[in-house]
């Protein structure tokens, strides 16, 4: 199906793919970098966290062979969310784009979903942040993200497959923000050349592919930072990193004690004070990266 398709792939190569920031570590930690990790708990069971970036580059697919190793080795895969069940998710309730956005706008939305293989009518009633999300992004050349990738290894492996978030939790961080405001956000994205997009995905890449998760957070924040006007940028890290990192470490070490487990995230969840790795270590867990 177009729609189901266009709609969840580019959902789990893009969400989030705007977001890579948070503070790296304290002083003390800052020679660590990487972006697999593993967690030894408290009771002896070992599992591993893994820092992806949602998209199906070739570049960061071709996975490196300790990453591989640490999923067979696991138990347990977990992700973010898992795929929604109901498209319509990502509809908005009430409206219209064509009604909501002025002629010329919307003429580019209209190109936008042509370039991006989407139908006009699904992107006129779409969630303009996930139109924001998706419009920024190069063209996908499969469905298949470093994230789904993972999870279907793990399936052919007959490992339980488990979601770390709801998909109303995952997706609520930006559902929570007001039509105007995520317009804001789809207007942002619709003044951007298509050269210039190229340009900052191809820093997030070579970011990305350093595994030094302070060179991230320095590109993020001044790519994404001078898109969206700073207040609601500010709002949009602590929706995305802060609050969710709360809920994902605990749920983290709640399955951790119990099994080993391959934990799939947004590079963006792993540094900083408030960050999965620091969290993890709070919780008495052994965090160090696997080179």
């Amino acid at each position: 199906m177009r729609y189901s398709k266009s709609v969840a792939g580019h959902t789990l190569q893009g969400f989030f793919a705007l977001f890579f920031l948070a503070a790296f570590m304290a002083v003390a930690q800052a020679a660590e970098t990487g972006l697999l990790w593993k967690l030894e708990a408290p009771g002896g069971k070992t599992s591993y966290l893994y820092g992806t970036m949602h998209s199906d580059d070739p570049r960061v697919t071709d996975f490196p062979a300790p990453v591989i190793k640490a999923l067979l080795d696991s138990d347990v895969f977990m992700m973010e969310t898992l795929p929604p069940a109901n498209p319509s998710i990502f509809l908005m309730e009430d409206g219209r784009l064509d009604q909501l956005l002025s002629e010329q706008e919307f003429v580019q939305v209209v190109k936008l979903a042509d370039f991006h293989s989407m139908h006009t009518d699904i992107a006129a009633l779409m969630k303009p942040w996930l139109l924001a999300v998706i419009f920024d992004l190069p063209k996908p050349q499969t469905p298949y993200t470093q994230d789904a990738l993972l999870m279907s290894l793990a399936q052919g492996k007959s490992k339980p497959v488990r979601g770390l978030e709801t998909t109303e939790e995952h997706f609520g961080a930006l559902d929570s923000f007001t039509i105007e405001e995520q317009l804001v956000m789809l207007r942002s994205v619709l003044k951007r050349s298509a050269g210039e997009k190229e340009r900052n995905f191809e820093a997030m890449v070579k970011a990305y592919l350093s595994a030094d998760p302070e060179n991230i957070e320095k590109l993020n924040d001044r790519i994404t930072g001078s898109i969206l006007p700073r207040e609601l940028w500010g709002r949009m890290r602590s929706k995305l990193l802060d609050e969710r990192n709360i809920l994902m470490a605990d749920r983290i070490a709640r399955q951790a004690d119990q099994a080993g487990i391959f934990i799939a995230v947004g590079a963006s969840h792993l540094p900083g004070k408030g960050g999965l790795i620091a969290r993890l270590r709070s919780a008495g867990y052994k965090v160090t990266p696997v080179n």
